[in-house]
């Protein structure tokens, strides 16, 4: 049995449009503009919602999950926000992180990818504590639900620092 963090109150720490499962899954998934939440909560993710921006959204995204150690793996799947082009986005910051003067996402395709509300160590720690399974523009819940699977069948604990919130 793989080893779990008791979840800070009150999280989700953010406001959104997404459904909640079990605090202590392994699994966030961001559906980007498909409108599919319950289903993938019932399918076994922690979290799951819908992300239509490229900054507040991301933001909020990257505060939900570290704010809970016990997430390891965030799917994105769902139809691609054109223009916004959030799941791109989200890959960029995973990948490159942000530039820390101008706080952008560096290598977002997106039209507006600045976070002014995150520091260079909430962007790190997302970085080191989640990993990325890449699914934009599949809507598929059978396929989605398999890797929510093998990811949890992959949990490796919870992330041994504590949440920041």
């Amino acid at each position: 049995m793989v080893e779990k963090k008791d979840v800070v109150e009150g999280w989700p720490l953010e406001t959104g449009d997404y459904d909640v499962g079990n605090p202590q899954g392994c699994v966030a998934v961001v559906t980007l503009g498909s409108k599919m939440n319950e289903e993938i909560v019932g399918e076994g993710a922690a979290i799951a919602g819908p992300l239509h921006t490229e900054n507040l959204g991301i933001e909020k995204l990257v505060t939900n999950i570290i704010s809970n150690p016990n997430l390891r793996f965030l799917i994105i799947c769902g139809s691609e926000v054109q223009g916004h082009i959030t799941g791109e986005t989200v890959e960029a910051l995973y990948n490159n992180g942000i530039d820390e003067k101008t706080k952008s996402i560096i290598g977002s395709p997106g039209a507006i990818p600045f976070v002014e509300n995150l520091s260079v160590e909430a962007v790190e720690r997302f970085q080191e504590q989640i990993s990325i399974v890449s699914m934009i523009n599949n809507e598929n819940i059978n396929e989605i639900s398999e890797q929510i699977s093998n990811c949890t069948s992959q949990d490796p604990g919870a992330y041994p620092e504590d949440a920041i919130s």
